[in-house]
């Protein structure tokens, strides 16, 4: 039989991170599942024989997390900032980027074999955007430390069922699934998907039994989305 998976979670509290971890709870592919964060994740599912353990942890300070790393093989990274728009540049490059980078290194140190990050479509370290910039300086960050798998999941616009940043994201909630049929073709990772559907699609990433099926490192967009988000849990 292969052995169930061992999986930390970063970010879980989040509305992607908790639509994976709900996700992976209602597998019998899963036997442990360590959250690590700054507030505590409130679980009413039911999650059977599997060891839920939490952490609150200090994300700058990868010495207060680095001893609950051992001996979990797979690590999921959902951590992020809702509304950049809300703080400095260097506040966001501080949690955005450092804070992630900073645990992967912990991760692959602990012998972590695969990581699996929440990103951004469009993510480049060379291009003229802050936020896309920094997003492709994440995965550039991640392809050196030598994952045995990297999984890079690249959404455009998230669309969740309620409405928390006020009038601009009630305006996009709106509009976005009018206008996303009109993308298709090489413009179609631009639609956008349900938060449910991208936190099945990462949860069924990292319940892969048996990890070199998987490329070793992996971008997942919208069509991936799709195909993921139908698979039935087992």
């Amino acid at each position: 039989m292969m052995e169930k998976k061992k999986i930390l979670i970063l970010g879980g509290s989040g509305a992607v991170g908790t639509e994976t971890w709900k996700t992976l709870v209602s597998s019998n592919r899963l036997s442990h599942l360590t959250f690590l964060g700054r507030k505590k994740v409130e679980i009413r599912e039911s999650s059977g024989s599997i060891t839920l353990t939490q952490h609150n942890i200090d994300i700058f300070n990868p010495s207060s997390y680095s001893d609950y790393l051992s001996e979990h093989d797979t690590a999921i990274c959902t951590l992020g900032v809702g509304e950049p728009s809300k703080m400095t540049k260097e506040e966001f490059i501080q949690i955005d980027r450092d804070a992630v980078l900073d645990f992967a290194r912990a991760c692959k140190a602990k012998g972590v074999k695969h990581f699996l990050l929440l990103g951004s479509v469009g993510a480049n370290s060379k291009s003229s955007s802050f936020y896309l910039k920094t997003k492709g300086e994440i995965e550039d960050g991640l392809r050196s430390m030598q994952f045995d798998v990297l999984s890079l999941f690249r959404p455009s616009m998230i669309l969740t069922p309620i409405n928390r940043y006020g009038k601009s994201q009630a305006a996009i909630l709106f509009l976005w699934p009018k206008v996303g049929p009109l993308f298709f073709g090489g413009f179609s990772n631009l639609r956008g998907v349900t938060v449910s559907d991208l936190g099945k699609s990462i949860a069924e990433i990292a319940l892969t039994p048996d990890i070199t099926s998987l490329p070793k490192t992996a971008v997942y967009q919208w069509k991936e989305f799709q195909e993921l988000s139908k698979r039935p849990v087992v």
